[in-house]
Order: structure tokens, then sequence, then C-alpha cells
């Protein structure tokens, strides 16, 4: 108390203010610490949220298992960005991937961009190159298809002028256990009145086998 009232104002006031810069320095580096801890957590649940939104988007474009109405609305999609396509295949990215044992495959669907009449289509998914290191025959590689191989005999596809197909097809693989990995690659062609609608395997489709 006597050690107080014995300062001068200018000794008090400094004390104060160098106990008030100690204090502001000490709450700046907590501030800091802090700032750094929330920048990392942040940038942690930032790319653990990349990774998982990478993974469930490289899932669902790989391969599909059957037509449901996201497809539907992704294939709509695709027409509707370009009129002149007559053929539309999801995964647009046209590569599907498989692992032994495993089933799946792309769906597609035709659109009649001619006027006039109805127009009746058909269709096949043949394998069409198979690399010199694959120890896989064509004959196999077509028998991986199990559905939507082809429309075919007397399975042609009636689609008005203008229009596309209500459904789209499913064309799916099974991959045996014992196969070889290796990239095939397939073709779809399409004809309308027994002419052919596109060039001749100009529609290709990539599976994987991994």
């Amino acid at each position: 108390m006597n050690n107080y009232h014995s300062k001068s104002k200018e000794e008090i006031f400094h004390e104060l203010e160098t106990s008030e810069k100690g204090l502001s320095q000490k709450q700046a580096q907590e501030m800091s610490v802090g700032t750094i801890v929330t920048i990392v957590l942040l940038m942690t649940v930032l790319i653990l949220g990349l990774v998982l939104v990478r993974t469930i988007f490289k899932g669902s474009i790989e391969n599909i298992e059957s037509i449901d109405e996201a497809v539907k609305n992704e294939i709509t999609k695709l027409f509707s960005e370009d009129d002149t396509r007559k053929v539309v295949i999801y995964p647009s990215s046209r590569e599907i991937s498989l692992k032994k044992g495993e089933s799946g495959g792309f769906g597609f669907s035709i659109r009649n961009i001619e006027g006039g009449p109805p127009g009746s289509f058909s269709y096949a998914v043949d394998g069409y190159d198979i690399p010199d290191n694959c120890i896989i025959s064509m004959k196999e590689a077509n028998d991986f298809i199990i559905l939507g191989k082809e429309s075919g005999p007397g399975g042609d596809i009636e689609i008005p002028s203008l229009d596309t197909l209500e459904n789209p097809i499913l064309v799916k693989f099974v991959i045996p256990e014992t196969a070889s990995l290796c990239h095939i690659r397939y073709v779809l062609n399409v004809w309308k009145d027994g002419v052919s609608y596109l060039p001749v395997n100009s529609v290709s489709i990539d599976l994987e086998i991994k």
C-alpha cells in the first residue's frame, strides 16, 4: 500500500500501460493459436468433403446397374444440349470400370431426328478392339454382355419423328472372377429402317476390367 502511494503518477501509468500491453500480447497470441487451429480444422473438413464427393461422383459414373429416374434425367439433359444428337450414352464419358466378379454397364437412348413417319430402329453392341496384352478373346468379350446386347430379330424399336426412346436401354456386363485385367473397346451400331443410322463403328464404349 505504502509502495503504491510512494510511486509517482508517471510510474503508475507506465506500469498500467505495460500490464495492458502484456495482456494484449497474450490475448493476441491466444487468438493467433485459436485462428490457426480453426483454419486447420476447416481445411481438414474441406479435404475430407472433397474426397467424399469425388468418391461418390466417381462411383456414380463408372457404371450403372439399372435405368432409374436419375439416369433418365441425365440422358434427357444430354439430348437437350444438342438437337442433332442421334444417340446418347450414359455415363457420358463412355467409359465403364468393373472389377472381377462385378456387374454393371451403361445406358443409351436413340432419337429420331428426321421428320415424316415413325422410324423402325435396331441396334447391336459388339466387341471391337482388344489390346494384344489382354488374354481375352473377342468371343469372351462379347459373352461378358448378359443384357441388352442387341435388339434381336423382330425386335425393331419404333420411334416417332423427332422423338426419343420412351425407355433408355441398359447394356449390362458380368465380369467372371477368372477374367484377365484388360481394356476392351465395344461399339454401338444403330440402324433405321435397315440402313445405318450412324457412321459404322463410330460410337464406342470402353470397358476396364480392374
